[in-house]
């Protein structure tokens, strides 16, 4: 079986399976998809993916179609039910459901205002797109704090990563990102995540080492109008 991931590097969805994969160890073709140039939005692209939105994880099976799977949650409960070796959810069913908690106070709770369509509609309504998104953030990430507080040990839920670390590393990217405050109780999550990524398979996903990473551009030197 072959896995081709295809998927933009600043994507917080995107990222989130490129973190479930390396913690499984799975191998994987990463193919770019340009969202800033509108590649989602091609006829093959939205053959893969209807919603023409980041990722999509096709499955090659020897002698078959390809399968198409969209959707971050989604593919990161899929490979954590194929491949249950080195778990991503834990056994215990409360648990399972707490680390599904977090990842869509995340997943439905945050993203769909930060999404790219999200912020272009509000900038075509005369809205200030960055005051609009960094509210949401800051309101979604203390609630999460609050909910992570109940469960966490060394990661998000007990002491081993799950899907909820899977979500919340990309997310505390984006509120860098969107310059969102963050509320105090937010230090258990900034543990979290420097715990998160001293792990290989959280450090390899980082945006910035994948093959379209897009450089940040050179500051002006200091007194430079």
């Amino acid at each position: 079986m072959k896995l081709v991931l295809h998927n933009a590097w600043r994507s917080s969805a995107s990222y989130r399976v490129r973190i479930g994969l390396g913690l499984k160890e799975l191998a994987y073709d990463y193919v770019i998809v340009n969202t800033l140039q509108g590649e989602q939005f091609s006829d093959d692209y939205r053959a893969k993916n209807p919603m023409a939105q980041v990722p999509t994880l096709e499955i090659e099976h020897p002698g078959g179609a390809p399968v198409m799977l969209t959707q971050s949650l989604a593919i990161l409960e899929y490979i954590e039910e194929r491949w249950p070796e080195l778990p991503i959810l834990p056994r215990d069913p409360y648990l399972r459901a707490k680390v599904r908690m977090l990842a869509e106070i995340i997943n439905a709770g945050i993203q769909p205002f930060q999404n790219t369509a999200t912020i272009k509609r509000i900038k075509q309504l005369g809205g200030d797109d960055r005051a609009w998104v960094q509210s949401f953030i800051s309101t979604g990430l203390a609630a999460f704090a609050r909910v992570a507080a109940e469960t966490a040990g060394a990661f998000c839920v007990g002491d081993t990563p799950t899907i909820a670390d899977c979500c919340l590393v990309p997310q505390l990217m984006a509120a860098r990102r969107f310059g969102a405050e963050l509320d105090p109780s937010c230090d258990l999550l900034l543990g979290i995540e420097a715990r998160c990524l001293a792990l290989p398979g959280f450090a390899n996903a980082a945006p910035e080492r994948q093959p379209d990473a897009v450089p940040p551009s050179p500051r002006a030197p200091s007194g430079a109008k």
